[in-house]
Order: C-alpha cells, then sequence, then structure tokens
C-alpha cells in the first residue's frame, strides 16, 4: 500500500499559519487537497422565533463549537435581545471559550470551560444546577449531550440556530484518486455519501477524528484505519504521522 494523494475535508490552513499537515506532505512527498465538505448557514431570526424559544428565559449558554458562538449572538441581535453582563457561559474547551472574546470582555464575564469533551463540562455544569441552560446547536447534533443533561436533571432547552448544508463535491473533487480520506465529523461522512451515493471504500485509509465521526463512518459501512484523537495522539496530524510510519516498517 502506498500513500500519496491526501484529502482533508476542512479549508486549507494560509500561507502564514503553521500547519501540521503542510509539514507531513514535505516530510513524506505527499500530495495534500483540503476542500471542506459542508457549510454553515444560520438560521433566519423570523424562523428561529417559530420555536418559541425565548432566549430572554435562560441564565446560562452552553457551547460546543465556534460556531454555535457566532450564531448565538448572531441570533440575539436579530431577535434584538441584549445579552446581559450576568450571563453565564459553560464551554467544552478552552479554545472555545477564548473564543468568546470575540463578542463579549472575557476577563469581566462568567466563563466555565472543560478539557475537551462533554462529560468533563458536565462536572462544571452541575455544579451550577440553579440555572436554566440554553444550548444552541445545528440541525445535525449528537444526541449523548441532551441525554447526559436529561440523566443529569439539568433545565435547559436546545436552540437549532444554524444548520449544515452539503458542499457541492462531485464538480470540485475528483474522488477516486486520494488514497486516504479525513473526515473530522458526521456532517462530513453525511455530504460525501450525498455526493457520492455509490462510494466503496475499496482500499482508501480512512481518517476520523472524533467518536461521533468514528460512529457515522462504521454506520455509513466504512472501516475507520486512522482514529484520532488518542493519548498517544491527540490531534489527527499525529495519528497520520504515526499510521505513515507503521506503514514504513512494514515495507
Amino acid at each position: 500500500m502506498k500513500i500519496k494523494n491526501i484529502l482533508i475535508s476542512q479549508p486549507a490552513p494560509s500561507e502564514n499559519e503553521k500547519s501540521p499537515y503542510r509539514d507531513l506532505a514535505e516530510k513524506y512527498n505527499l500530495k495534500m487537497d483540503f476542500f471542506k465538505f459542508f457549510k454553515i448557514e444560520g438560521i433566519p431570526g423570523r424562523e428561529f422565533r417559530i420555536d418559541r424559544v425565548n432566549i430572554a428565559d435562560f441564565s446560562a449558554v452552553i457551547f460546543t463549537s465556534r460556531h454555535a458562538v457566532d450564531h448565538y449572538f448572531r441570533i440575539s441581535k436579530e431577535v434584538r435581545f441584549e445579552v446581559p453582563d450576568t450571563m453565564k457561559y459553560f464551554c467544552i474547551s478552552e479554545a472555545i471559550a477564548l473564543y468568546l472574546q470575540k463578542y463579549v470582555q472575557y476577563r469581566k464575564r462568567k466563563i466555565f470551560h472543560g478539557k475537551q469533551t462533554f462529560p468533563e463540562l458536565m462536572d462544571i455544569i452541575l455544579k451550577h444546577k440553579e440555572d436554566k441552560f440554553l444550548l444552541p446547536c445545528s440541525d445535525i447534533h449528537n444526541q449523548d449531550i441532551f441525554d447526559l443533561l436529561e440523566k443529569n436533571e439539568i433545565l435547559y432547552s436546545k436552540a437549532v440556530i444554524y444548520k449544515t448544508v452539503d458542499a457541492d463535491l462531485k464538480s470540485e473533487v475528483e474522488i477516486d484518486k486520494y488514497d486516504m480520506l479525513v473526515l473530522f465529523s458526521p456532517s462530513g461522512v453525511k455530504s460525501l455519501f450525498n455526493n457520492y451515493p455509490d462510494f466503496k471504500q475499496g482500499e482508501k485509509i480512512i481518517a476520523g477524528f472524533g467518536t461521533t465521526t468514528h460512529t457515522a463512518i462504521k454506520e455509513s459501512g466504512l472501516t475507520v484505519n486512522i482514529a484520532a484523537p488518542t493519548k498517544s495522539c491527540p490531534s489527527m496530524g499525529m495519528a497520520i504521522e504515526e499510521f505513515l510510519k507503521k506503514l514504513a516498517k512494514k515495507k
């Protein structure tokens, strides 16, 4: 097996951005292409009102992605809700918590974050059970999160404020030429099959990031050859390199 062409289902890094993929391409003489498999579109304020979720009723917000942050503040503006300084923010990771600086003065707000997973954040949420939580999300979301909130009797409501739309891969991407596909979300897996209904893995290597992505890949009848994150490989770049090293030793 020879890995030469890899498709990364993310936007290409900028020329000035330090990228592990660029380093891998140079080190192993790889051709890496980047193409986002789906795009995010916001739910208009008038459509959001139909769900009868009054965001003024909530004293805390749970963020699981940067998209959720962006569209929460967008929808607040559209429905003319002035987010109070007393609002509490619970973020699944520190990176998302820091991203809030785009909208609020970080040091003056009540911002909490987990390490990377929702169960870790749940431990923090449980210390604030007196609050009423809003969970902004997309039309495609992880049901495990809602199940965990309900299991712990957290008072919450979900608000679908953005949706994922498949990118037009067929006219842009020659899928058969790639030896490896790197997927980062269930939405990416869905887009792959919506664009190529007859897609077969064959000898292609499939890399997936995150447990929900792994599940979506397997439920689609594919094999996850490279899984991240792991203890030894917390990033996808590291996981790919580990795979390439093992492959080289077999030769």
